[in-house]
């Protein structure tokens, strides 16, 4: 029994040194991973944004850790890490300085579906020695889902555009795309044969019939698209029939997209949350 329990805490010991000791993150998305994830003493630094609530669902927990300055490799490498954490989105440039220095990386490259997330969350597990705290995160997740879709069975799925400020609309293989298909809603610019985050065709918005337009921001979101031609001759934008979400949560890459997944679905079936 000795020898058994002397086994066992050796390789717990050496498990527990096999672990990434300081742990950068060099984008939002991998802050919110890593945040769910590592023990607090993991954690060398996050990215420049992470304690941005503009950008970071999660900025409240982030302004507990130090952050790397800008996207830079002199500012990654201050830190002494032993493991960095990117996302295929970072610059290139970065990326291939980060790789010339030899510090392990984990560069995450699929972000478009909640599946996607799961298999970050498993790839993360490992790197971090995580696993079990990964699955668990994962389990909980596939629960509030599971919990939205019963809620929605049966919907008639809303007609939505996503619009933005910026001169681009979200189609099929987008995170946009992901929180339609969790929350009873058909993305008219996926059905109108848009692909990524493409330029808005704005002479066939009209054709599209968008019953409610989503878009991410605040109280003054109406206001701003109202001076964008194309959007306030949409019947929906006359009628006032306009969602606002978070920006953090529209765009979040992590599991904090169930969170948008919920809010769309209350705004646009009510009904089924009374």
């Amino acid at each position: 029994m000795r020898r058994l329990l002397l086994a066992l805490l050796l390789l717990g010991t050496a498990l527990q040194a096999a672990r990434p000791q300081r742990v950068v993150s060099q984008s939002v998305g991998t802050d919110e991973l890593l945040l769910a994830l590592a023990d607090p003493d993991q954690i060398a630094a996050l990215s420049h944004l992470a304690g941005d609530r503009r950008f970071s669902p999660v900025a409240t927990e982030a302004a507990r850790f130090p952050a790397i300055r800008e996207s830079s490799v002199e500012s990654v490498l201050r830190h002494r890490p032993d493991l960095v954490l990117a996302a295929s989105y970072t610059q290139p440039e970065t990326l291939a300085l980060l790789r010339r220095t030899g510090v392990r990386m984990v560069v995450l490259t699929r972000f478009d579906t909640l599946e996607d997330v799961y298999a970050n969350l498993r790839t993360l597990g490992r790197e971090l020695g995580q696993e079990a705290r990964a699955e668990a995160l994962i389990r909980r997740c596939q629960e509030r889902a599971a919990a939205l879709a019963a809620r929605l069975a049966g919907v008639r799925q809303v007609r939505v555009l996503g619009v933005s400020i910026y001169p681009f609309t979200p189609g099929v293989a987008t995170t946009f795309q992901d929180i339609c298909d969790h929350a009873g809603a058909l993305n008219v610019a996926a059905e109108g044969g848009l692909r990524g985050h493409a330029p808005t065709p704005s002479e066939r918005l009209l054709l599209w019939q968008a019953e409610v337009l989503v878009a991410t921001g605040d109280g003054s979101t109406q206001a701003t698209l109202a001076a964008i031609p194309h959007y306030r001759v949409l019947p929906a934008f006359r009628a006032g029939r306009l969602v606002v979400i978070p920006e953090p949560l529209v765009s979040s890459v992590s599991h904090h997209r169930l969170e948008a997944f919920e809010a769309l679905a209350k705004a646009l079936h009510p009904e089924r949350f009374r």
